[in-house]
């Protein structure tokens, strides 16, 4: 027997492609990564009004997860092996720069306000790493939190 069937089709009951499942002006629309990156942009801006003068060279940005190379293992060090950032001094003709790492920082949140926390939290301390000052010298709730 032959059958006389076309190629499927997504359109299978005539009512069109499917579009979004929302539109993209809400917040449910925008990926995890983008929602991340909006995190951190937020962390920045906060700080900005105080330190606006010693970030304005520093350049932010955001990785999935930290290299191999800066990965631990072993007693000699700290008790948590993966970091969650990392802050890089200017050499020659690069800049200075804090790095987040995303996937780290969400697998310790246990929701999103928890995640804000967290994400500036590591933000100040990248900026005082870089700086050379204390956590609390950047950002003086940051001992609050602890």
């Amino acid at each position: 027997m032959t059958s006389k069937r076309g190629p499927r089709r997504r359109d299978r009951h005539g009512r069109g492609l499917r579009g979004p499942i929302a539109p993209s002006y809400v917040p449910m629309a925008r990926a995890r990564s983008e929602r991340f990156d909006d995190l951190v942009l937020d962390a920045v801006d906060r700080l900005r009004p105080k330190w606006g003068r010693q970030l304005s060279s520093v350049e932010f940005a955001v990785e999935e997860v930290p290299p191999l190379s800066e990965l631990g293992d072993g007693p000699g060090f700290g008790a948590d092996p993966i970091p969650l950032g990392r802050a890089d001094t200017a050499r020659g003709q690069d800049p200075a720069s804090i790095v987040l790492y995303r996937r780290p920082l969400e697998a310790r949140a246990r929701d999103r306000d928890t995640l804000g926390a967290l994400v500036h939290d590591t933000v100040v301390e990248q900026v005082a790493s870089l700086l050379g000052l204390s956590p609390e010298t950047v950002d003086p709730g940051y001992d609050e939190r602890r």
